[in-house]
C-alpha cells in the first residue's frame, strides 16, 4: 500500500491532494514509475532518468534470493554473507570449511566458481498490461483465461528471449492488475573472492537476528565472469569516504520477496488462520531435525548450516508476521482502508458496476483454496518429500512431457525463454549427502503419512509397505541421480528415457504427479486465475479512486526505496541510529564471549589497531522486506554508504503494512567494512579495488 492511499483513507477522501500529505517514507517504488513528485517534496530531491538507469545498472539480483550490487569496474559483487552462505557452504570441505573459517582469493586464479549460483542484471522494463488482458477473451471461463493468459505470457517471453538474447519474464503487479515485461543480463560465472567468518558476519547468532542494536560484518564480495574473464561494468557504485550520516537520505535498490498489504481482509485472514501457521508447523519441525543433526558432529554442522540459518531466520520472521495479523489494531486500520476504498466504489455507480464485486470474488477463491490447500503444499510445491533428489526427479520427470507440448501450453516453469536457468540448476555440481537426504525425506514422508493417514491411497503406494524412514533410506540408496551424466542422459532421452528408467526416485515422482497436477489444475484455474481477475478489478479501483501513484506489492524484482539514517524510541529509551566497531567487543563481552557471542580470534588479535568509533551498523526508514538483504544503500549521489542485511523486529509487520514509528531496515556501515577489510583481514586485494587506500 503506498503512502498515497494510507493518507487519503485517513482524510476519508478520495480526492485529496495526494502528495502534499504523504510524508512517510514508504514504497518499494519501481524504477519505470519512480516517486519522482514526494521525493522533490520532502527532500528537495531531484531523481533522474541517468542517476535512476546507473543504479539499475549497478543493482543485482541473486536467483537464489537476494540483493547486491556492482562495487568496481572489473565485475565485483558485494552481498550479505548469508546471502552468500549457499555457495559458500557448497565450494567448501570436511577440511576447508570457509562458513567457520572465512574465505580470501588473494589472486584471481584463487577465487572458486560457485556452483549454481545465477545472478541477474535488469537492463529494461516494457509494460505489456494490454497485451497479456487483450489476449483473454470477454467472455472466456476460467479454464480458458488461465490457458490463454499463460499462452500469451510464455510467447512475450519467448519472443523477448529470442529478440535480444536477455533473460526475459513477465511480472504480475498488483496482483493482476499490471504486467510488466523484465529483460535481465544473466551472469552464471560467479566466483567467491572475500567472505568474513561467520562469527563475524552473524555475530550474536539468532538471539539478534531481527534485533537492534547490531554488530554484524555480514558481508562478501564474489566476482561475475564471461569467457573466463572478469565482465568490465561501467555502472558500478562508488565507494562513499563519509559513508551514511544521520539524518541524511538514502536509497536502497534491491529485490523485495514479496508483500500483502493491497490483499483483501479476508485473504490477510487466511494467512493469519491458516497459511502462516501452517508454515510455522513446518518450519518449526524441520528446525528441530537440523538442529540435532548438527548438533552430532561438526561436519554434520558443515553440511546442514546454511539450511539451518534460513530456517530460523524464516521462522523468526513468519512468527513477526504473525503476531502483526494477530494484532486487532492493525487489522482494524486495514479494515478501515478497505471499508473507505469500497464506499468510494460503491458511491459511483459506474465504479459499483466494475469493480464492486471483486471482493467478494477475492473471498470465493480462498473458500476454494481451503479445499486443495494440503494438497498443493504436500505434492505439488513438495513439502511431502523433502529432498534434493525427489526435486530433481520431478523437474526430470516434468521436463520430459513439458517440452513435448507448443511452448505457449507449458507449465510456466517450463516454458523456453527459462529453460536455460532451470537446466543449470538441475545439472548443479552441488554437493548432496546421503545421510541429510534421508533424515529430511524420511522425515517429511513421515509428516505426510501424519497428514493425510496412513490409510490414504496415495501415502500407502508411497511408503510401499515400509515405514517412513526405511521407504527414504532405500530411495536415497536406490537412486543414481547423484551422478550428473545420469541427470543428462534422463533430459536427453525425453518421456522414453523417463518411462523407461527403474530409478526409485524417478518412479515415486512419476507415481506423485498426476494428483500433484490434479491439485494444481484445481489451483491454478479455480483459484489463481479468477483471483487475478478479481484484484485486477480492484486495483483498477484504487486507480480511479486515488490515482495511479501506489507502488505495487513486492515480486522479487528491483525496486527503489528511500528513507532517513535514523533512530528511533523504545520503551522511552532512545535507539541510537549506529553502532560502531568499539560495541561489538562490548556486547561479547557483556555475554561472556560465548556462542554466539565470541568474536572470531581474527578480531581480537586486531582490536588494538582498530578504530573503535568507526560506525559497524545503522538503521533507517528505507521501506524493506525480505529479498532486500544485499541491497546497496546510497546517497543523493549514487555512492555506496552501507547495504542491508536485517530489520528490526518492529519490522517484522511491513509485509502487511508500513510504518517508521520504530520499524526500521538495518545496513552495514560502508565505513565499518573500509575498517574490517584493511584492519582485520588485511585484503589488500578487495580494498585496492575499492578504491579505499
Amino acid at each position: 500500500m503506498s503512502a498515497v492511499h494510507w493518507k487519503c483513507l485517513a482524510l476519508a477522501s478520495a480526492i485529496c491532494a495526494i502528495f502534499p500529505v504523504c510524508r512517510a517514507d514508504e514504497g518499494m517504488w519501481l524504477f519505470n514509475d519512480p516517486p519522482a513528485q514526494v521525493l522533490k517534496s520532502k527532500y528537495n530531491f531531484d531523481v533522474t532518468a541517468p542517476w535512476l538507469d546507473h543504479l539499475r545498472k549497478a543493482s543485482v539480483r541473486f536467483n537464489d534470493g537476494g540483493s547486491g550490487s556492482f562495487v568496481s569496474p572489473d565485475g565485483l559483487v558485494m552481498t550479505n554473507h548469508h546471502v552468500g552462505t549457499d555457495c559458500i557452504q557448497k565450494i567448501g570441505t570436511k577440511e576447508h570449511d570457509y562458513i567457520k573459517t572465512g574465505f580470501y582469493a588473494r589472486t584471481q586464479a584463487q577465487e572458486p566458481k560457485c556452483p549454481d549460483l545465477e545472478l541477474n542484471v535488469l537492463m529494461s522494463i516494457e509494460d505489456v498490461t494490454m497485451r497479456v488482458n487483450g489476449a483473454i477473451a470477454s467472455k472466456a471461463d476460467l479454464a480458458a483465461a488461465e490457458k490463454a493468459r499463460r499462452a500469451v505470457i510464455n510467447t512475450i517471453e519467448k519472443e523477448s528471449l529470442d529478440k535480444t538474447g536477455l533473460r526475459s519474464d513477465v511480472v504480475t503487479l498488483y496482483n493482476g492488475g499490471a504486467y510488466h515485461l523484465y529483460r535481465y543480463k544473466k551472469y552464471t560465472d560467479v566466483r567467491l573472492v572475500f567472505a568474513p567468518e561467520k562469527d563475524a558476519a552473524f555475530f550474536g547468532g539468532d538471539p539478534d537476528n531481527f534485533e537492534y542494536p547490531r554488530y554484524d560484518l555480514d558481508i562478501c564480495f564474489f566476482r561475475t565472469y564471461e569467457n573466463n574473464q572478469p565482465v568490465k561494468t561501467a555502472d558500478y557504485l562508488k565507494w562513499s569516504k563519509a559513508g551514511a550520516i544521520e539524518g541524511e537520505l538514502v536509497f536502497v535498490s534491491g529485490n523485495p520477496g514479496s508483500t500483502a498489504r493491497l490483499n483483501t481482509i479476508p485473504h490477510l485472514e487466511f494467512l493469519r488462520d491458516r497459511s502462516n501457521p501452517w508454515a510455522l508447523n513446518m518450519l518449526r519441525r524441520r528446525e528441530v531435525l537440523l538442529r540435532v543433526y548438527s548438533e552430532r558432529s561438526s561436519e554434520n554442522l558443515r553440511r546442514a548450516q546454511e539450511e539451518l540459518f534460513g530456517i530460523q531466520n524464516s521462522r523468526k520472521a513468519y512468527t513477526g508476521m504473525q503476531a502483526g495479523l494477530q494484532d486487532p489494531g492493525l487489522i482494524a486500520k486495514k479494515q478501515a482502508q478497505e471499508r473507505e476504498l469500497r464506499d468510494a466504489v460503491n458511491a459511483n455507480p459506474k465504479l459499483r458496476s466494475s469493480y464492486g464485486s471483486a471482493w467478494d470474488e477475492v473471498a470465493a477463491t480462498l473458500r476454494t483454496l481451503e479445499g486443495v490447500y494440503v494438497d498443493v503444499s504436500l505434492l505439488e510445491r513438495g513439502s511431502a518429500f523433502n529432498s534434493t533428489l525427489f526435486e530433481i526427479a520431478r523437474t526430470l520427470v516434468r521436463l520430459s512431457e513439458e517440452t513435448q507440448k507448443p511452448n505457449e501450453t507449458r507449465l510456466r516453469e517450463y516454458s523456453a525463454a527459462g529453460l536455460e536457468s532451470l537446466k543449470q540448476e538441475l545439472f548443479s555440481e552441488a554437493p548432496i549427502y546421503d545421510d541429510l537426504e534421508t533424515l529430511q525425506l524420511g522425515d517429511s514422508l513421515g509428516m505426510y503419512a501424519e497428514i493425510k493417514g496412513m490409510r490414504d491411497d496415495l501415502v500407502q503406494k508411497v511408503l510401499a509397505g515400509k515405514s517412513p524412514d526405511a521407504r527414504a533410506d532405500e530411495l536415497v540408496r536406490g537412486t543414481k541421480l547423484k551422478d550428473i551424466a545420469e541427470r543428462k542422459k534422463l533430459a536427453d532421452g525425453g518421456k522414453k528415457a523417463i518411462e523407461a528408467s527403474t530409478d526409485p526416485m524417478i518412479r515415486l515422482a512419476r507415481l506423485v504427479d498426476p494428483e500433484a497436477r490434479r491439485a494444481r489444475s484445481i489451483y491454478d484455474n479455480q483459484v489463481d486465475e479468477p483471483r487475478r481477475q478479481a484484484y485486477a478489478k480492484i486495483a483498477q479501483a484504487r486507480f480511479a479512486a486515488y490515482g495511479k501513484n501506489i507502488y505495487p506489492d513486492a515480486t522479487f524484482t528491483l525496486r527503489l526505496a528511500f528513507g532517513q539514517a535514523r533512530g528511533y524510541e523504545e520503551n522511552g529509551k532512545k535507539i541510537p541510529w549506529m553502532t560502531m566497531i568499539g560495541g561489538a567487543f562490548e556486547h561479547a563481552s557483556d555475554h561472556g564471549n560465548r556462542e554466539p557471542f565470541r568474536l572470531p580470534a581474527s578480531w581480537t588479535r586486531s582490536k588494538a589497531a582498530l578504530n573503535s568509533s568507526t560506525p559497524l551498523n545503522f538503521v533507517n526508514t528505507a521501506d524493506i522486506i525480505g529479498g532486500n538483504s544485499g541491497s546497496p544503500v546510497v546517497n543523493r549521489a549514487g555512492e555506496l554508504v552501507g547495504i542491508i542485511f536485517d530489520g528490526n523486529i518492529q519490522s517484522l509487520v511491513l509485509d502487511y503494512i508500513y510504518t517508521d514509528t520504530q520499524a526500521r531496515a538495518v545496513a552495514v556501515h560502508s565505513a565499518g567494512i573500509a575498517e574490517a577489510l584493511k584492519k582485520i583481514y588485511s585484503a589488500e586485494r578487495v580494498v585496492s579495488e575499492l578504491g579505499l587506500r
